[in-house]
């Protein structure tokens, strides 16, 4: 049943693609234990799939919460609600496609974007609708704005411009020549991981803001519409900018390039882990002074991604190394990494947003199947990381120290390979019971809290605003912050 309200149908379909993306990554991991499920559906087909999809998720949650917030929690109206559901009509109808090519075993594309690169054009146009929605919405806002609503929009354009980048493979000068081919795809691939980030950091600092203000404590609600315009959080925006621009270069340590650009490039992406990770914990701090608020759901998930920011950060700084990386890179460590960025930390800032939205139609149990789902799957999702970094640590030494074959090799690490296999589809479970109740509620047509209706088309008037002094919204900019002026 499609919403009203953009930002929910953009939310819907996100946990769709979460589901498949992980169904598609679990069979692609029982795939490592039974190679005889390669008969019936190749690797070379759920890779892609698993891949995309959950990529997909990441942008169409961000999207999603953005779409939603806009008008429903900063009292900003959207430009053009047109816009809004003709990038979600092109983005959904071009995954389909996508999905169905992948299916049918027909790629044209590199990593992560495997699909032939015809299907880029309507991702760009999508986007570009989105870029022209978000910029004329926010620009209607006269007074100083909240870091996240800098971080947003940053994420978009950055989007756009790195994802172009992305395919500068198909100009003879960059595909002919391997060091240039290899350099632009990475970058333009650690840059993309930025633009995410961007929207998905954005959004954990507005949850703590708009969490703060629901508190109940008098103290954290008048110190609520702060939160956004902190020179913390300005710091992290900075940041992450930063690291979008060169965080990528800690890829290329293989490729001959400048140490100081590699060396810059991991500083800046640990410090922007930090920065985010204190903002959290501060939050935390702030929050459960004098009552537990364990059982608002939002929290529980920013709780979650804090303390997988700082097992990601460990391990991050460990690879870091080059002579650990030595033995690490390309194993399973790296996807380990990976993993813990897009499930620990991403994923759970944005299930946090979700459940956020969801608040506003139905109040969530505290002991309820979603409860259940939050501990299954982080509980999973623990045995899964060690299973991977295991297996990546015994492969790095076989094949560096003992010169294992490969066949060696797979045979050394196949115990850890059957329990991450495993563990994977208990955390499958988990998350399903977390994500179906959501959709359930968020495709219902009773709304029982704030809903989307002050979004206006781009046909009607859209005049500036000027958000009062109280509330929720008290200093958006299009200037300078107050911090920085």
């Amino acid at each position: 049943m499609m919403n009203k309200d953009t930002g929910i149908n953009f939310l819907i379909v996100g946990i769709g693609a979460l589901i498949v993306g992980m169904f598609y990554g679990c069979f692609g991991a029982l795939q490592h234990v039974y190679p005889e499920l390669n008969e019936y559906f190749s690797f070379q087909k759920t890779r892609p799939l698993h891949v995309s999809l959950v990529i997909a998720w990441l942008y169409l949650g961000a999207i999603g919460g953005i779409y939603y917030y806009l008008p429903n929690k900063c009292g900003v109206p959207l430009y053009s609600q047109l816009l809004a559901k003709l990038h979600l009509w092109i983005f959904t109808i071009t995954g389909f496609v996508i999905i169905a090519l992948y299916s049918m075993g027909i790629f044209g594309g590199r990593e992560y974007w495997a699909f032939p690169p015809i299907l880029a054009i309507p991702i760009v146009v999508s986007w570009g609708m989105f870029g022209y929605n978000y910029i004329k919405t926010i620009f209607a806002v006269k007074t100083p704005w909240p870091v996240y609503f800098w971080m947003w929009g940053t994420g978009i354009l950055f989007f756009l411009f790195t994802f172009l980048e992305s395919y500068l493979w198909m100009i003879p000068y960059f595909g002919d020549s391997i060091v240039r081919d290899m350099t632009v795809q990475w970058k333009s691939y650690g840059a993309i991981v930025g633009t995410w980030n961007m929207l998905i950091y954005g959004t954990a600092i507005f949850l703590m803001e708009k969490v703060s203000e629901d508190s109940g404590m008098p103290d954290l609600e008048e110190a609520a519409p702060k939160m956004g315009h902190s020179k913390i959080a300005f710091l992290l925006f900075f940041l992450g900018f930063l690291n979008l621009l060169f965080g990528w270069a800690h890829h290329l340590y293989l490729l001959p390039s400048a140490g100081w650009i590699r060396h810059m490039g991991y500083l800046i992406s640990m410090t922007e882990l930090l920065i985010i990770a204190r903002l959290i914990w501060q939050f935390r701090a702030n929050f459960i002074a004098g009552t537990n608020r364990f059982h608002i759901m939002p929290f529980r998930f920013l709780m979650a991604a804090d303390i997988w920011i700082f097992v990601n950060l460990a391990l991050a700084l460990l690879i870091s190394v080059p002579a650990i990386q030595l033995y690490t890179h390309g194993t399973h460590v790296t996807v380990a990494h990976a993993m813990g960025s897009t499930i620990g930390i991403n994923t759970m800032i944005l299930l946090a947003s979700l459940f956020f939205v969801v608040g506003d139609r139905k109040k969530v149990p505290n002991n309820g199947i979603v409860a259940k789902g939050f501990w299954i799957a982080n509980i999973s999702f623990f045995v899964f990381f060690v299973c991977l970094v295991a297996a990546g640590i015994v492969k790095g030494f076989g094949v560096i120290e003992e010169e294992q074959t490969y066949h060696e090799v797979q045979a050394s690490i196949s115990p850890f390979i059957l329990v991450f296999a495993y563990s994977g589809l208990v955390m499958f479970v988990g998350f399903c019971l977390v994500l179906i109740p959501a959709a359930k509620t968020l495709m219902s047509a009773s709304v029982t809290g704030v809903t989307g209706e002050l979004s206006s088309s781009a046909a009607v008037e859209h005049e500036a605003i000027e958000i009062p002094p109280s509330g929720s919204a008290d200093h958006l900019s299009g200037g300078k912050p107050d911090s920085a002026q």
